[in-house]
C-alpha cells in the first residue's frame, strides 16, 4: 500500500495533467512546464559541464628569458655545491630559495634567501672555475674538509683581495713570498716543506731578469703529487725579483732549467727553445697504421726499396696534450681575473683557448651524465668501446684539415647512412665518446664524435672543430677552415638551435661572434677536396639511455 500522500500528490497530477486547459489552468500549466522544462534544461546543462575537461590553468611567472637563463645558472651552481636548488627551471621558488640561504649561511652572509649581484658573483665564479678544473682547483678542494666549497670561500678572497695570514719570516735564506709557495706545495704533498727543501733539484737559483738579484724556480714534480703534474709536464713556480718583492709566475714545464724561461721584469714565459724536448730525436716514428717509416732529424736518409714507399722527414716536436694546454689557460684565465669578456676583448686567440677548454670541459661533464643514466658501466668499459671508433672515423678527422665544412659533413653523413645504426643510438653514443675521447686525452676519438654529432643534426658541436683547426689540436692549424666551422655552429644557435656547451651563459654566442669578426681575413687557404673516405659499414658500439616503462 502506498502513503496516503504519496497517492493525493500523484493524484495532484493526474488532474494536472488531464484538466481543461482555462486561462487561469494555462497561465498555471504554463508556469509547472517552464519550471519543469527549466529544471531539465539547467540539469542537463549542469551534467554537462561536469563532464567537460576543464582547460589547464597557464600560470604566468612574467620572468623574461635572459632572467630566467641567470636563474638556471644559478640553480646550477647552487646544486654543483651541495645546495639543492631542485631541477634548474629558471625560477627561483622556495626550494631554490632555501638552497640561497645555506650558502650564505656558510659564507656567512646575511641569510635572506635573495642574492646580492655580489653574493651570486661568488657563486657562478666559483662555480666556473669548479668547471674548469685547474690544477689550483683540484689542490684545494683535495685538502679542505669542505671540498668544492672551498672554492667558494676562493672567489670570495679573489673579488675582495682577501687572503690566508702571511709568513712573517722565510725558511733560512728564502724570501718569504718563496717560503709560502713551500708550504703551499707541501700541502697537497707527503713531503714536509723541510723534506722539500732538502731534496736536490726542487729549487734552483738563477737571475732571470737581469736585474743583478738571485729569482726563484720550484720544480714542483719533486713534491710527488699528482695535483701539480699531468702526464707530460708539472707545473713550475717560478719567482723574479722586483723593487717591491718577488713576483710569482705560475707555468708549465717539463725538467725546468734556467734556460727554459724567458723573464722581463716580472713577468716570464716558457722558452720556445730552452725547454726539454718531449719526443725522442734518435730513433724512427711511425705513423700508426699505414707503416709509412718517417726519418728523425738527426738520421740519415734511406732510399725506399724497389716498388716501395719514398722516404719522408719530420721534425721531432713535443707532443702537447690538450689537457696540459687547457691547464695552462685555466692559469692564465685565473690570473687574468676570469674568463675574456666582449667589451675587454683584444686577442681572439685568447678567447678562442679559453672557450675550446669550457667547451672541453662541459662535453666531459655531459658525457658522464649521460653514462650514469645508462648505468652498469666503468670509465674503463666505456673508453674501450669509444676507442672503437678511432680506426672507423681517422681518415674523417683527417679530412678536416683538407677538406671543405661541407665536403667532410657529407662524407660523414655517408658513414652513418651506411653504418645501419639507429640515429638516436648513435647521437647518444657519439656524446658519450666526446667525453671519453676528451677525458683520455684522444683527439682521434674526440673530434670523430664531434663530426658525427653535426653530421646527426647537431650543429652547434661544430664549434669544436672551429676549436681544433684554430688552435692545432688534433689536426693541422687552418684558420679559414675554421671561421667555416666557427660561423656554421653560430649561424645555426642564432636560428634557434639550443646552445651546447655553458648553455645558461647568454652572452657566449656574442663573444664567440666577435672573435670570429676579428679572425676574418686571416688564415690558410684550403685545400681543394680529396675522394671521400670508403668501407664506413663495420659493427660498432652503442649506447643507449634506458627506455621509459609506461605505466
Amino acid at each position: 500500500m502506498l502513503p496516503r500522500k504519496l497517492i493525493a500528490l500523484a493524484a495532484a497530477a493526474a488532474m494536472v495533467a488531464t484538466a481543461p486547459v482555462n486561462r487561469a489552468n494555462a497561465d498555471a500549466h504554463g508556469l509547472i512546464g517552464a519550471i519543469i522544462g527549466g529544471a531539465i534544461v539547467g540539469s542537463a546543462i549542469n551534467n554537462a559541464n561536469k563532464n567537460k575537461p576543464r582547460p589547464k590553468r597557464v600560470v604566468r611567472t612574467g620572468v623574461p628569458s635572459a632572467t630566467r637563463a641567470a636563474n638556471r645558472e644559478t640553480q646550477t651552481a647552487l646544486n654543483y655545491f651541495g645546495y639543492n636548488a631542485g631541477t634548474p627551471d629558471g625560477v627561483l621558488g622556495r626550494r631554490s630559495r632555501g638552497a640561497v640561504s645555506a650558502y650564505q649561511a656558510y659564507m656567512k652572509f646575511p641569510v635572506t634567501g635573495h642574492l646580492t649581484q655580489f653574493e651570486r658573483d661568488i657563486l657562478v665564479g666559483a662555480y666556473q672555475r669548479g668547471l674548469a678544473g685547474s690544477f689550483e682547483t683540484q689542490q684545494l678542494v683535495a685538502k679542505d674538509p669542505d671540498g668544492s666549497k672551498a672554492l667558494l670561500v676562493a672567489q670570495r678572497d679573489l673579488l675582495t683581495g682577501g687572503s690566508t695570514p702571511r709568513r712573517t719570516a722565510g725558511y733560512a735564506g728564502l724570501p718569504i713570498e718563496v717560503s709560502e709557495a713551500v708550504d703551499e706545495i707541501a700541502n697537497s704533498s707527503d713531503p714536509t716543506p723541510e723534506q722539500l727543501l732538502q731534496r736536490s733539484g726542487f729549487i734552483q737559483l738563477a737571475d732571470l731578469n737581469a736585474d743583478g738579484n738571485s729569482d726563484y724556480i720550484l720544480d714542483t714534480s719533486f713534491s710527488g703529487s699528482s695535483f701539480w703534474c699531468s702526464s707530460v709536464q708539472c707545473k713550475t713556480i717560478v719567482f723574479v725579483s722586483t723593487p717591491s718583492g718577488y713576483a710569482r709566475n705560475d707555468l708549465l714545464a717539463f725538467d725546468p732549467t734556467p734556460a727554459s724561461f724567458n723573464c722581463v721584469g716580472s713577468s716570464c714565459v716558457v722558452s720556445d727553445t730552452g725547454g726539454t724536448v718531449m719526443a725522442s730525436t734518435d730513433a724512427p716514428a711511425t705513423t700508426p697504421g699505414d707503416g709509412t717509416t718517417m726519418a728523425s732529424a738527426d738520421a740519415p736518409v734511406t732510399t725506399a726499396p724497389s716498388g716501395g714507399a719514398l722516404p719522408l722527414f719530420a721534425v721531432p716536436s713535443a707532443t702537447v696534450s690538450l689537457d696540459s694546454h687547457c691547464s695552462k689557460v685555466s692559469l692564465l684565465t685565473n690570473a687574468n681575473g676570469g674568463f675574456t669578456e666582449v667589451s675587454a676583448m683584444t686577442d681572439p686567440d685568447l678567447v678562442m683557448n679559453e672557450q675550446l677548454c669550457l667547451a672541453r670541459a662541459f662535453a666531459i661533464k655531459d658525457g658522464e651524465t649521460l653514462v650514469t643514466q645508462i648505468g652498469g658501466l666503468s670509465n674503463a668499459q666505456v673508453d674501450s668501446q669509444c676507442n672503437q671508433y678511432q680506426p672507423a672515423m681517422k681518415e674523417y678527422v683527417a679530412a678536416l684539415s683538407l677538406k671543405s665544412r661541407g665536403d667532410v659533413i657529407r662524407d660523414v653523413g655517408g658513414f652513418v647512412l651506411s653504418s645501419g645504426m639507429d640515429p638516436a643510438q648513435l647521437t647518444t653514443t657519439a656524446k658519450i665518446c666526446l667525453s671519453s675521447g676528451y677525458r683520455q686525452d684522444d683527439m682521434d676519438v674526440a673530434l670523430g664524435m664531434g663530426l658525427l654529432l653535426v653530421a646527426l643534426g647537431e650543429a652547434p658541436y661544430g664549434e669544436l672543430m672551429g676549436h681544433h683547426l684554430s688552435q692545432g689540436f688534433g689536426t693541422s692549424e687552418r684558420h679559414e677552415a675554421a671561421i667555416e666551422w666557427y660561423q656554421a655552429a653560430l649561424d645555426a644557435i642564432d636560428g634557434g638551435a639550443e646552445p651546447v656547451f655553458a648553455p645558461n651563459q647568454t652572452e657566449r654566442p656574442a663573444l664567440l661572434q666577435a672573435a670570429v669578426d676579428m679572425m676574418v681575413g686571416g688564415g690558410n687557404a684550403l685545400v681543394q677536396p680529396v675522394p671521400a673516405a670508403t668501407g664506413a659499414k663495420a659493427k660498432l658500439p652503442v649506447f643507449s639511455k634506458p627506455a621509459k616503462v609506461k605505466k
